[in-house]
């Protein structure tokens, strides 16, 4: 049985696989070094071979005396193979009927109330920007009338399904935390990273998590390399950070400089076949 993240449900199952005599591989660690450590101790118990995608992992599990190994990242293949298929600047700014100022890149995130909460304070920094054109990477999955309140803005254009386009002809790029902080490092794009939830769960998630930054660009350098805006003042903060990538080049420049650390340690292509091909070399 070969598990994939989400823990909740995967590690249940694993515990009746190995139970019932399967062997049992994971591949996509999931992030117990930011919270529930615990689960280490019944990883080590039902996994014969966990496959970690952040370099760090490795030294984490190897905390609870179990050797995790490292087989790369698989957004290196995504974003590669992505890259291939975007359209040139003037194709995608024609597909959209996007003018030609500079564009800002605009990731919210993918759930519902996450963007509810984030978006419109996002939005209000657009003011402050008119010689550029801010471009919101919408997702089908949430369908244009949830954003159409939010196309209100003077210099704001909406897409969807083409955020890896956006990003590679951005100037910069305000991004939720996740994943997208990591892959737009990976295109080489300035940004600015922030977070808001519940003040309740904000209070009891700085209690319980295990790690000092929220980007997993920051995660990975180990540094404050990106800003990270979290919880208050939100858009007076994108301001002015935003303002220093756009007209501060040493600041920018220093940011680049560190994704190309970054992209040392994100390891090469073929993270999925190199995984594959330990398993069944295995069985």
């Amino acid at each position: 049985m070969i598990f994939i993240d989400y823990p909740g449900f995967n590690l249940r199952i694993a515990e009746f696989a190995k139970k019932n005599n399967f062997r049992t591989f994971y591949y996509i660690s999931p992030k117990i070094w930011a919270w529930k450590q615990s689960r280490a101790k019944k990883i080590k118990k039902f996994i014969d071979k966990m496959f970690v995608i952040f370099p760090f992992e490795i030294d984490f599990y190897k905390k609870f005396n179990f050797e995790a190994i490292y087989s790369g990242n698989p957004n290196v293949d995504v974003i590669e193979r992505r890259k291939a298929e975007n359209l040139n600047r003037e194709q995608f700014l024609q597909k959209n009927n996007i003018s030609d100022k500079k564009i800002i890149a605009l990731l919210a995130g993918s759930r519902k109330q996450e963007v509810k909460r984030l978006l419109p304070e996002i939005l209000e920094v657009t003011a402050y920007f008119e010689d550029y054109t801010f471009v919101v990477a919408g997702i089908s999955s949430l369908n244009k009338e949830f954003y159409a309140s939010y196309e209100n803005y003077k210099n704001v254009k909406l897409v969807i399904d083409q955020t890896y386009n956006l990003l590679e002809h951005s100037e910069a790029a305000i991004v939720t935390s996740g994943t997208a902080t990591l892959e737009t490092a990976l295109f080489n794009i300035p940004q600015v990273v922030c977070y808001k939830t519940e003040p309740l769960f904000y209070i009891i998630a700085k209690l319980i998590l295990k790690i000092e930054y929220i980007s997993l660009v920051n995660i990975l350098l180990n540094k404050k390399s990106v800003e990270e805006v979290i919880q208050k003042n939100i858009s007076e903060r994108i301001k002015n950070e935003l303002t220093k990538i756009l007209s501060n080049p040493d600041h920018k420049q220093q940011m680049l400089n560190d994704y190309e650390n970054l992209k040392k340690l994100r390891g090469e292509k073929g993270s999925p076949e190199k995984t594959a091909k330990i398993i069944v070399d295995s069985l």
